[in-house]
């Protein structure tokens, strides 16, 4: 375990949990990679001295016609707004943005960001009064809008937060995915989804392509307790863009690398190369936290007795004026060839912990989707594994939302019925937090 540490960024470690013994001809070696970051929160949310404010947020809200229907709706995204907008800390570069079937900047206009004193915090909350509901959903124009105002701003921090109650029905898929593209790896963005009217896979793919979260405020009224909670977590980010890199010596082939720990994501696919056997996954910002990250690889068969380093995995902090990356932090997966079977055959409990967990986000899936398309055998099988992974593994929260679609006749040995009803909000709350997991117990 290496640390770094420098006044103006959080202490970043990384802890490596893995059995690092093979049998005779085994070539898979896992490894789960816990990294730490501290120090980034301790000064309360102040820059510290010497140091730029640092983070720019533009939140776009929705207000296409849906959004009047109830009439609440509306007046809640407004109150939550103007909530999150309170919480911004002084110095912060912010913009609101109304988003229909076009995008219209709400505050303060001209395509700039305001900095956040309380001056224009007064300001903003008049503009928000003023929204009203009407047109359609188009929201990659959004997400590019949000994008050249952050583009503008001269921070280390660039964050949105994106509201709908609605499908994306004024673009193509092939248009968002473009917007969604050309925004990733330039700002993170939270998404929620409000009501029940939504798309789970719309709303939670935004938040995975901007490494950000995802999550259904089904009832209006708890729209302004988690815009303030999303916008508290984006003011403690001290440290942006750090990717996780990966080394791996010749005839080393990666299988995976996901993210395990708060939430499941595949990182796999978004490896940009980064010199010879090197390569990034991004991870996103950091304030003071903690996450797993689960990585697979294939390795040459050795003789018994032979051990070999399968993978170096570095944190990584580029540098912005293009000089060299510093290296926060780094770890070493191994693999040693052995004849004891004991030794050879013993699962790591945080691999088998995470392995069951990236399990259970895959069968929740796959559960609702036979259920959606009315394969209830299908789907009364895949629900009911995952309610034994959840139950197993002490995922209390997921345990709890299955329970609210299936009636659980035995939790150890995922016996389940399929409930006759089920409420529309309990389903999407399930879909949209099935990437959540537990970490693995002490």
């Amino acid at each position: 375990m290496a640390n770094f540490s420098k006044s103006n960024v959080p202490q970043f470690s990384v802890e490596v949990y893995q059995n690092e013994f093979l049998p005779e001809g085994g070539r898979e070696v896992n490894g789960i990679i816990t990294v730490t970051s501290t120090g980034g929160g301790t000064t309360g949310g102040v820059p510290l001295p010497g140091q730029a404010a640092g983070a720019a947020v533009v939140i776009m809200v929705d207000c296409s016609g849906s959004m009047d229907y109830p009439p609440t709706k509306m007046r809640n995204a407004r109150d939550a707004t103007a909530a999150a907008v309170d919480t911004l800390r002084d110095g912060t570069s912010f913009a609101v943005v109304a988003g229909t079937h076009v995008a219209r900047e709400v505050y303060p206009g001209n395509g700039r960001l305001a900095v956040a004193d309380p001056r224009t915090r007064a300001e903003a909350r008049e503009a928000l009064r003023r929204l009203s509901a009407g047109g359609g959903t188009a929201i990659g124009t959004w997400l590019r809008l949000a994008d050249r105002l952050l583009g503008a701003a001269d921070v280390d921090i660039r964050h949105g937060i994106l509201l709908t109650d609605g499908r994306n029905e004024h673009e193509s898929p092939e248009d968002l995915r473009a917007a969604l593209d050309a925004c990733a790896g330039r700002f993170t963005c939270d998404a929620r989804g409000v009501g029940t009217d939504w798309e789970v896979k719309e709303v939670t793919g935004i938040a995975s392509a901007l490494l950000g979260t995802a999550d259904i405020v089904a009832d209006p009224a708890g729209l302004a307790a988690d815009f303030t909670r999303m916008m508290e977590n984006a003011m403690g980010k001290e440290v942006a863009d750090v990717a996780l890199r990966l080394w791996t010596p010749v005839g080393v082939e990666i299988q995976f690398v996901k993210q395990v720990a708060p939430t499941v994501a595949d990182l796999t696919g978004r490896r940009t190369e980064a010199g010879p056997r090197a390569g990034d996954y991004p991870t996103g910002s950091w304030g003071d936290e903690s996450r797993d990250y689960h990585v697979c690889v294939r390795v040459p068969e050795a003789g018994i007795g032979q051990e070999m380093l399968a993978a170096r995995v570095s944190l990584i902090l580029p540098d912005p004026s293009g000089g060299a990356p510093q290296t926060l932090s780094q770890g070493l997966v191994r693999a040693v060839w052995t004849d004891d079977m004991v030794a050879s055959t013993s699962i790591n409990p945080q691999v088998a912990h995470y392995t069951g967990q990236a399990e259970l986000a895959q069968v929740i899936q796959q559960g609702l989707d036979a259920r959606k398309s009315g394969d209830f055998d299908g789907a009364t099988a895949k629900l009911g594994r995952a309610v034994q992974l959840a139950s197993a593994s002490g995922n209390e929260d997921t345990a709890k939302l299955l329970s609210k679609v299936v009636d659980v006749v035995d939790a150890a040995t995922g016996t389940v019925r399929l409930k006759a009803k089920v409420a529309e909000a309990d389903e999407m709350t399930l879909e949209t937090r099935s990437t959540k997991t537990v970490r693995v117990k002490k």
